[in-house]
């Protein structure tokens, strides 16, 4: 963050002070009173097991220039000023917002139910081809930590790609009033948080929220191979562009599509012109986040020769989708998070790979899919006998994979189930063979690359 006075910063959070106070610098802001350093804003956020008011002195002794405060019951001893509201995360927010009004950068908000992260990544390297470019770390995209990002932002930024992802109604609104986005980008809807949402009409509903912060000149990048999506035309007041890779009336649309060793090549048709990537990632699904980054970055300006050029070279980040050879085992870690549209995606990927060996499926369960859990399994697992060998699932909701992949007519000696990442592991270690690809994927609660690391130290 740019500094900025102590009185600026209470004018955005709608907090109290008054005489020299308000002219104290305040360098940066900090929620983590361990990493608090001279000069900074110390803000105490709340959560179910930790409340940082208890570190209020803390982040004082470590030099912080302020702090604020919802505990007004609280003595404070020190002599520094601290600034008292309502709810220091919504004071969070609310000052992110006031430094977002500051910055002349041109942001895109992005959200979907699956590929979030990589439409951001690849939007981000397109952008950062012509722009000085800002964006999301990591998986940095909930009410924490996307004000924390926009923060971050350098004042001579002039592109700000902000991720915002979800599990309850109004958690984009909230998202959406810090970023302003001027081009707001929803990747897809599927049934991931369908537990909290109730179906894929509140799933839609929710995604919806990133519109609220878009003035009526944003712009609104949709899937448009995703009916509910499509259906939206005359309900959006922003200028529609859609993407997609089916639906011919897509404004940016991928064609001819031909799998590369290791990634995947297309030719995209947007606004008139027509030109060929390639990607170092595989699957259609990353077309279709490729798409919808091009679309997102045409608006800015891209041109083909730079979409080209930062999708040749674009590397995905964390535990999505990295294929690797260890061990003479061909792995496709794809950790991070799971959902029926992901794990489709996943284990179609794993059916078209080139393969030496066995193609095996260690799947763990699925999370907040609600009434729809036993469904979504069981449909996986039938999907699971047709593009797998052998299937070892994980988790309560996994048995539904076996299920589904003994009618979808996999051998039982080839679908087996288990409740610890240690005995999927050991059965994977007796099963698998030198040659074998082994795909890994399941909710980011079940912690897969457990089950990685134990099969790699086996073998």
């Amino acid at each position: 963050m740019e500094p900025v006075t102590l009185g600026v910063i209470a004018d955005w959070c709608g907090a109290a002070v008054s005489g020299p106070e308000r002219d104290i610098l305040i360098r940066d802001i900090s929620t983590d009173s361990r990493t608090v350093q001279p000069g900074e804003l110390f803000i105490p956020l709340v959560g179910e097991t930790f409340d940082g008011h208890t570190f209020l002195e803390t982040a004082a002794d470590r030099g912080a220039a302020a702090v604020l405060s919802s505990r007004r019951e609280l003595a404070w001893q020190k002599n520094i000023p601290i600034l008292y509201v309502d709810d220091t995360l919504s004071a969070y927010q609310a000052i992110a917002a006031g430094y977002r009004q500051t910055l002349t950068a041109k942001v895109v908000g992005i959200t979907g139910s699956v590929g979030k992260t990589t439409t951001k990544e690849m939007t981000a390297a397109i952008l950062a081809q012509r722009y000085r470019t800002a964006s999301t770390v990591g998986n940095h995209n909930n009410l924490v930590g996307l004000p924390q990002t926009v923060l971050a932002a350098p004042k001579d930024c002039q592109a700000l790609v902000l991720e915002m992802g979800m599990n309850h109604f109004g958690e984009i609104s909230r998202m959406t009033a810090v970023a302003r986005p001027d081009i707001a980008v929803i990747n897809n809807i599927g049934m991931m948080h369908i537990e909290f949402l109730g179906s894929r009409a509140g799933i839609l509903k929710a995604k919806l929220e990133i519109l609220e912060g878009e003035t009526e000149q944003g712009v609104a990048v949709f899937n448009g191979d995703e009916p509910l999506l499509w259906n939206c035309r005359a309900i959006v007041r922003q200028r529609l562009v859609y993407f997609g890779i089916s639906n011919e009336q897509c404004d940016v649309r991928g064609t001819d599509i031909q799998p590369l060793d290791g990634g995947i090549r297309f030719v995209c048709h947007a606004h008139g012109l027509t030109f060929p990537v390639e990607l170092p990632v595989e699957g259609e699904h990353n077309v279709c986040n490729a798409l919808a980054a091009i679309a997102a970055a045409m608006e800015l300006g891209a041109t083909p020769e730079e979409i080209q050029r930062a999708l040749r070279q674009f590397e995905n980040v964390g535990m999505r989708q990295r294929i690797y050879t260890k061990n003479g085992f061909q792995i496709i870690e794809d950790c991070y998070n799971a959902g029926p549209q992901s794990m489709e995606a996943a284990l179609k990927l794993l059916g078209e790979r080139p393969c030496e060996g066995r193609r095996i499926a260690v799947l763990g369960s699925m999370l907040e899919l609600g009434h729809r859990a036993n469904a979504e399994h069981y449909r996986i697992g039938r999907l699971a006998a047709k593009h797998a060998d052998l299937l070892l699932a994980y988790g309560e909701s996994a048995r539904e994979y076996v299920t589904g992949a003994l009618t979808g007519g996999m051998p039982p000696r080839d679908t087996l189930y288990f409740d610890t990442p240690e005995a999927t592991a050991n059965a994977l270690s007796i099963r698998a063979r030198k040659g074998d690809t082994i795909l890994f994927k399941g909710s980011r609660g079940m912690r897969m690359e457990q089950i990685i690391e134990l099969f790699l130290a086996e073998n």
